[in-house]
């Protein structure tokens, strides 16, 4: 698993690429609360949009940024789901709390 990340007014995107397991998962999330204590942003988004596999550990890191925005009072997008990821967090029963845009047909 690797990522990109981009600020832009306030708002960190954060481009995940690979697979998110439990051999992953500890590394992302440190990661991202890494940017997230530096760059402090309104807005933080998840975009899913090239990864390739996610198990349950992808709910931990979604739960990790989400607790860490909500620290901030600020906001957690995620964006660009593929199937598999979307029907994982989706019975996770994510989409209760956080909107799910899957990723757009094109």
């Amino acid at each position: 698993m690797n990522f990109t990340s981009l600020l832009q007014d306030k708002r960190l995107t954060i481009l995940l690429a690979g697979e998110i397991d439990h051999h992953s998962a500890k590394e992302i999330m440190k990661a991202i609360t890494a940017k997230i204590d530096i760059y402090m942003p309104l807005c933080c988004v998840l975009d899913f949009g090239k990864v390739t596999f996610m198990d349950s550990s992808g709910i931990a890191v979604v739960i990790h940024t989400l607790r860490a925005m909500k620290e901030l009072e600020g906001q957690l997008l995620l964006e660009n789901i593929p199937d598999q990821p979307m029907r994982v967090l989706q019975a996770a029963g994510i989409g209760r709390l956080i909107a799910l845009q899957e990723r757009s047909a094109v």
